[in-house]
C-alpha cells in the first residue's frame, strides 16, 4: 500500500487518539458537574457548558447521556480537581490541571514526568505571577458586528475580543465569566466552546531545539489520563 497510505494511517490514528483524549477529558467535566450541580443543565451552569464544549468537539448524543446518567448515580467516584506546577528546561512555567480520583497516583506521574524531563514539580501557587485565569469563549463566525459587540459586552466584563477566520474570541477575567456566560446566553449567541484558561504575563523565547525538548515533558503530561488541561509560557 506504500508510504502515502502508512501516512494517512498515522494522520489518522492521531487524530482518534486526540479525540478520545477529549471525549474522556470531557466526560471527566461532565461529571465534576454533574456531582456539584445536578444533572439537569438548564438549572447548572456548569454542566451546561460541558455539554456545550462536547458538543463542540461532536461528542456523540447518547455518550453524553451515558455520562450524565453515570455520574448521577451515588456508586460513581468523584473527582477531585488539582492543579500541579513546576518548571521545564530553561525556565519554562508548565501548569497542570487534573481531575482524579487519587490524588497520590497523580502527583507521583507528574513528578517522574518532570523528572524525565529536566525539570521539577514545584509548590501549589509558585506561578501565579505568571499565568492569568481568563474567561474564553469561542463564537461561531456568524454575520457580527465587532465593534457593536464590544460596547454591548463591556459592561459584562469584556477584556479583549479577537476575530479569525475560524471564529471570534471573547476574554473575560475569571471573576467575570459568569456574567458573560449569561449575557451571551441571554442574547442567544451561539456559542462553540468557552472555558477558563491560564494565559501566560511572561513568556520564555526558545530556539528550535530547546523548545522540542521542552515540548516533550508538555506532551508526556498531556497524555495522562488524569490531565485535563497543560499551559506553558513558550512565546
Amino acid at each position: 500500500m506504500g508510504r502515502a497510505f502508512e501516512f494517512r494511517k498515522g494522520r489518522k490514528m492521531k487524530r482518534w487518539d486526540r479525540m478520545a483524549k477529549a471525549f474522556t477529558r470531557l466526560g471527566k467535566e461532565i461529571a465534576i458537574a454533574v456531582k456539584s450541580g445536578g444533572p439537569v443543565p438548564e438549572t447548572n451552569p456548569r454542566l451546561r457548558v460541558a455539554v456545550q464544549n462536547a458538543k463542540g468537539v461532536n461528542m456523540p448524543k447518547d455518550r453524553i447521556e451515558a455520562a450524565i446518567k453515570r455520574a448521577s448515580s451515588k456508586d460513581e467516584k468523584n473527582f477531585d480537581e488539582i492543579v500541579y506546577e513546576g518548571y521545564g528546561q530553561y525556565g519554562v512555567a508548565i501548569l497542570a490541571e487534573c481531575a482524579t480520583d487519587n490524588s497520590t497516583r497523580t502527583v507521583a506521574n507528574l513528578r517522574m514526568y518532570f523528572s524525565k524531563g529536566n525539570g521539577a514539580l514545584g509548590k501549589t501557587g509558585s506561578l501565579d505571577f505568571i499565568f492569568d485565569r481568563k474567561g474564553v469563549f469561542t463564537l461561531a463566525p456568524d454575520k457580527i458586528n465587532i465593534e457593536d459587540m464590544e460596547l454591548e459586552l463591556i459592561d459584562f466584563g469584556l477584556e479583549a475580543i479577537e476575530q479569525d477566520d475560524e471564529g471570534i474570541y471573547i476574554y473575560t477575567k475569571f471573576e467575570d465569566y459568569g456574567a458573560m456566560q449569561k449575557a451571551l446566553e441571554e442574547r442567544n449567541i451561539n456559542i462553540i466552546s468557552q472555558e477558563l484558561q491560564r494565559i501566560p504575563n511572561t513568556l520564555v523565547e526558545l530556539d528550535e531545539a530547546q523548545e522540542e525538548a521542552v515540548m516533550k515533558l508538555v506532551d508526556m503530561i498531556e497524555e495522562d489520563d488524569d490531565v485535563q488541561a497543560v499551559y506553558h509560557n513558550i512565546k
